[in-house]
């Protein structure tokens, strides 16, 4: 697979966004790993997670805990895999989500990935949302702090606006911020400015739930048609022609899909060895080829 940077890790162009492994209609433990497990056997070397990925109110780490065995168990090389995490949410155990960026809340949050991962410092930890009931300085700060100890080796935010992104890099100083994980898809493409920050200050975003509008049948309404067309020249799932044009539409892009099955998860690190042409990157854009 090709591949992208995150700070200075050279990480898979696509990456593994394994929360659909931990929440509701989660598959059993052994398709879980199984869809792990073909992931890095794809070349996908980035796998993103959080303390808040999971279904009941009781297993805070879910999903953190099964990466780990599903690192534990894999027979192969695993030194150059980069295993992101998450704190500053929850999830009460009723399908809400909860956000807390108070600086104790994250040095707790921290210490618990720590354990559940099993490793003696977190490759890339990330924010996972601004509290508007704590400052921003304050929560980056703390993960700043957290870095500073060699608990984590890089740090990322998620869920930033432009503002933020660059407040968050003044704080942690040079090199010290890596990345942004925000919301970004056919369906949902209000993220320009962020991404244009990224390429600015040389940091990677990381698109979450990027296959929004793109469904089994190849797309959600006649505005996501061209995903279809597309597919069909090239003899493609719609969903891999997705992730070859966000690959297309920025070198800071490193799309992290979810997947619940092996096959899903195969197709999806396919996407990193499909070109798409100036005429198709520019119908999926939605703009008119130069």
């Amino acid at each position: 697979m090709r591949t992208r940077f995150i700070g200075t890790v050279e990480v898979g162009a696509i990456g593994y966004g394994a929360m659909p492994l931990s929440i509701e209609g989660r598959p059993d433990e052994a398709q879980a790993i199984s869809t792990v497990h073909a992931a890095l056997d794809a070349g996908i070397t980035l796998l993103d997670t959080a303390d808040s990925y999971h279904w009941h109110a009781q297993e805070i780490g879910h999903n953190e805990e099964l990466l780990a065995r599903a690192l534990r168990g894999y027979g192969a090389d695993r030194s150059r895999v980069l295993v992101a995490t998450k704190g500053g949410r929850g999830r009460p155990g009723d399908g809400s989500w909860t956000i807390d960026g108070r600086p104790e809340h994250l040095r707790r949050a921290c210490e618990g990935s720590l354990r559940r991962l099993g490793v003696e410092a977190i490759g890339l930890y990330q924010l996972h949302h601004p509290d508007r009931n704590v400052p921003w300085a304050e929560s980056v700060g703390a993960v700043a702090g957290l870095l500073d100890e060699g608990k984590v080796r890089a740090v990322g935010i998620s869920n930033a606006d432009a503002g933020q992104i660059r407040e968050a890099h003044r704080i942690l100083g040079p090199g010290r911020l890596v990345s942004v994980q925000n919301e970004y898809s056919p369906a949902v493409r209000g993220g320009e400015a962020e991404i244009r920050v990224c390429e600015e200050l040389g940091l990677a975003y990381l698109p979450w739930g990027p296959l929004g509008g793109i469904g089994a049948a190849g797309g959600l309404g006649q505005e996501h048609a061209a995903f279809r067309e597309v597919a069909e020249r090239h003899g493609v799932s719609p969903q891999r022609v997705c992730l070859a044009w966000l690959l297309a539409k920025s070198p800071a892009i490193v799309p992290i899909p979810g997947a619940r099955r092996p096959e899903t998860v195969r197709d999806s690190a396919a996407a990193a060895e499909l070109h798409l042409d100036a005429e198709e990157f520019a119908l999926l854009d939605g703009k008119p080829a130069a």
